[in-house]
């Protein structure tokens, strides 16, 4: 069976179904059985991601990514223009939506841009009824939009902040998938969830953040078992250290932006590899991809050994130092 033949039949409506069982009932009940068997192989390859290898799994593919103009946003637009996918991009800065979207088009990719608050329905709405209107279909959701916060839980003072935090690296995620899923559904296509180690464990200086990426994980867990059966596949990805422009993005306690870098970034994942390893997995349509080994660990000890997890992750926080008070108040540089 050829990858194109393969994809086909695994995408094919009810009515081409029915036009192909005619055509294999004149052949008798072999036949018949033959096309079953078939199409049905084609889409079990489908749905374990085994018919296009990497290079080439989005290739005229309709992807749209949120948080698109910079960090792992950007540089997961970057590589599906590279496998010549069909591109939305989203994001609140149209002006570095636009540079991201030009440089995707050096690569020969047809973009479309879509200026988007994920906080607000209606542009959530707006933006899944533009990319399926111009570019046909929408066969990947990329729900990568987020904010980042740096304080401890007794340090916020405005709630609002929480309010914020949840309302982007949640609310924004379901908001989308909400509108993306009949699309998605015709498709069999693929939903990501971009979170962090955070989303599996908690973290000091972390928590209100970690509660929005645990709530995340939470959701497309039970959603994966809910789409299945029309052949949609849900890839949660948990990105550990990674180099972001963390002065533009984490918020402090006061919902400000920290405005410094934090110390040993030259040691954390790129951004590119990053982007890498969640295209892989969404490939393979993989539930999930733990991006550090330190990570993977961190599943097995929170079950046998969670107080040691508990003073790991506060070491690592003494480890990567923003510099402005004591080592309590380290934290990370991950921006989603």
């Amino acid at each position: 069976m050829g990858v194109l033949s393969a994809r086909a039949a695994a995408r094919a409506p009810p009515s081409t179904w029915n036009l192909r069982m005619k055509g294999a009932r004149r052949h008798g009940r072999l036949g018949c059985i033959l096309e079953g068997a078939r199409v049905l192989a084609a889409r079990i390859l489908v749905l374990h991601g085994q018919v296009f290898p990497m290079a080439r799994t989005f290739q005229d593919h309709v992807v749209v990514v949120t948080g698109a103009s910079r960090g792992i946003g950007r540089a997961l637009a970057l590589q599906l223009a590279e496998q010549r996918a069909l591109l939305a991009l989203a994001a609140r800065d149209e002006d570095r939506l636009e540079a991201v979207a030009d440089e995707c088009r050096g690569h020969g990719a047809r973009v479309i841009v879509v200026p988007t608050d994920v906080t607000e329905r209606l542009e959530c709405q707006s933006l899944m009824e533009q990319t399926a209107s111009t570019l046909g279909a929408i066969d990947t959701l990329i729900n990568n939009a987020g904010i980042s916060v740096v304080a401890r839980f007794e340090d916020i003072q405005d709630l609002s902040l929480a309010d914020r935090v949840m309302t982007v690296n949640y609310l924004g995620s379901v908001y989308c998938t909400h509108y993306a899923l009949p699309h998605l559904k015709a498709a069999g296509g693929r939903i990501v969830g971009v979170s962090s180690l955070t989303g599996k464990s908690g973290v000091p200086l972390r928590s209100v953040y970690a509660a929005s990426k645990h709530a995340m994980a939470g959701f497309f867990d039970s959603l994966r078992i809910e789409v299945r059966k029309y052949g949609v596949s849900v890839t949660m990805a948990y990105p550990d250290f990674v180099q972001t422009e963390v002065r533009e993005r984490a918020l402090g306690p006061d919902g400000k932006p920290v405005g410094l870098s934090p110390a040993g970034q030259s040691n954390f994942m790129t951004a590119e590899r990053c982007a890498q390893i969640i295209l892989e997995a969404a490939a393979k349509r993989k539930r999930e991809v733990i991006m550090s080994a330190r990570g993977r660990a961190g599943v097995w000890l929170k079950l046998i050994a969670p107080s040691l997890l508990d003073r790991m992750a506060r070491r690592a926080m003494e480890r990567v130092h923003y510099g402005t008070t004591s080592a309590d108040d380290t934290e990370t540089s991950r921006q989603v």
